[in-house]
């Protein structure tokens, strides 16, 4: 847990130049928060313990602006600058370092019923508002522009942009 945090902590200070110091990161920034009570909903969620793992995935939505479904699999230094109105799938898997601005939505399409929503590959940055959905990857080191709908898998090292996003 302590390594996490510590992960996550030192990702926020590198990517955000707002970030002053660990105490104020810990205290007021929304996304820490809402990993901390993500990590313990997926701790009861792999319990089968879903009516709780919800019950405090939603206390963690009403406290941060930002929902992510307890069968979500998140890695280490997960970052989501601001915030407000995030939405992660049940069945997304996000890797190591990411950055996720407010407004970004890691859904589903209503077409697949088994593995539905989106993989984050590591390094990912998805900007403002973009909206990345179904069964797709998001390969290593990719960007994707903000308000971008992204329907298709994103090959690593890349930039995707515009609705339908296209690759630059």
């Amino acid at each position: 847990m302590f390594n996490d945090l510590r992960k996550q902590i030192q990702h926020i200070k590198k990517s955000d130049p707002a970030s002053r110091n660990a105490f104020e990161i810990i205290l007021l920034y929304p996304s820490v928060h809402a990993i901390a009570w993500h990590r313990l909903s997926n701790l009861l969620y792999k319990a089968h313990l879903y009516f709780l793992a919800r019950m405090f995935s939603q206390l963690a939505r009403f406290l941060t602006g930002i929902e992510i479904h307890p069968g979500a699999t998140i890695g280490h230094g997960l970052f989501i600058d601001h915030g407000m109105g995030v939405v992660i799938g049940e069945t997304t898997v996000i890797g190591d370092n990411v950055q996720l601005f407010h407004g970004v939505t890691l859904g589903g399409t209503g077409n697949e019923h088994a593995k539905r929503h989106p993989t984050i590959e590591d390094n990912v940055v998805i900007g403002t508002g973009a909206k990345v959905l179904g069964n797709i990857t998001i390969g290593e080191n990719s960007k994707i522009g903000a308000n971008a709908v992204v329907l298709k898998d994103i090959p690593p090292n890349s930039t995707a942009v515009g609705i339908p996003a296209k690759i630059i």
